[in-house]
């Protein structure tokens, strides 16, 4: 695929990503109002849509009727949020700006940011059980409480969250992490979102459990990779191209794996990572050359 026409065509699924996205967010009224906008507000300071995106291109590689999907591409899009959310409150990131625009704590109060980073996560399921008034046999049903549950463990201990804490303690560490926690760390606290949204995808098109383990296998290494390839663009990124300032996990003291493992080793473990992904895309019988390219892109992104 030219990458003119594989842009516009990301283009215009990001744009039906935000429509679905903003067709299930709530209405800001009643008592509750503040946090309601503070919500919304949050969703829709933009981003890429990338795992609705993902979600949605695995389902259809799988020859999905896409009937449930719609629900679950916002909910994922929720979780994603909420956790960035949270990730920008003082007691974590302490970060005021995010896309260009003041942050949800910034704007709304600390104490409004964390309810708003909670209710994002339990709208989000809210949103995703909207799927079973679409289901009308039992195997429908078998398939909904599966992604849901897959997409339950990878947001929390087990998945984001659980990443989450294994960062927050690294950086008060003194001693040099290993690779071994630092790929926890991307595995779960990047990689597990990723794997909720090409498994759930997988999952409400009817795959197999084999399929459903070997597109999570994918997902592992694209998470990890577009991780470390922006611990790479750190050190090596332009901040014009970039649009942030470039070594920041420098001047704070972080341990990436480029710290750790120097940059031609981080260089090596992306390119492996991305040709194992792609060789398991396709290993499938069916194919999404969109898919494929944006695993790519995704993971080679220069910004």
């Amino acid at each position: 695929m030219e990458e003119k026409a594989f842009r516009r065509l990301l283009e215009d699924k990001t744009a039906e990503a935000e429509v679905i996205i903003k067709s299930f967010l709530p209405e800001e009224t009643g008592y509750q109002r503040t946090v309601i906008e503070a919500l919304n507000y949050s969703i829709l300071a933009g981003g890429k849509r990338l795992r609705p995106i993902l979600m949605k291109e695995t389902c259809k590689m799988f020859g999905g009727d896409e009937r449930f999907i719609e629900p679950f591409m916002a909910a994922i899009e929720m979780i994603h949020t909420y956790s960035l959310v949270h990730d920008d409150l003082p007691a974590m990131d302490n970060d005021e700006y995010r896309r260009g625009r003041e942050t949800t704590w910034k704007l709304y109060g600390d104490g409004m940011g964390v309810l708003a980073g909670d209710a994002l996560l339990n709208y989000a399921f809210e949103t995703a059980f909207e799927a079973f008034k679409l289901a009308d046999c039992e195997e429908d049903y078998r398939r909904i409480s599966w992604a849901l549950a897959f997409m339950a463990r990878k947001a929390g201990i087990y998945g984001m969250i659980g990443g989450q804490t294994a960062d927050v303690e690294a950086e008060k560490m003194n001693e040099t992490l290993t690779t071994e926690r630092l790929l926890f760390i991307h595995e779960h606290k990047t990689a597990a979102l990723i794997q909720a949204s090409m498994a759930a995808g997988a999952i409400l098109a009817g795959a197999s459990k084999a399929q459903v383990d070997d597109i999570c296998r994918c997902a592992y290494n694209i998470g990890v990779a577009f991780q470390i390839q922006d611990d790479i663009l750190d050190v090596t990124g332009d901040s014009m191209e970039m649009g942030k300032a470039v070594g920041s996990d420098e001047s704070n003291n972080k341990q990436t794996y480029v710290t750790v493992n120097g940059l031609d080793n981080s260089y090596r473990a992306v390119e492996k990572m991305s040709e194992e992904a792609v060789r398991i895309l396709d290993s499938f019988d069916m194919e999404n050359e969109f898919l494929r390219e944006l695993i790519l892109m995704l993971v080679h992104r220069r910004r």
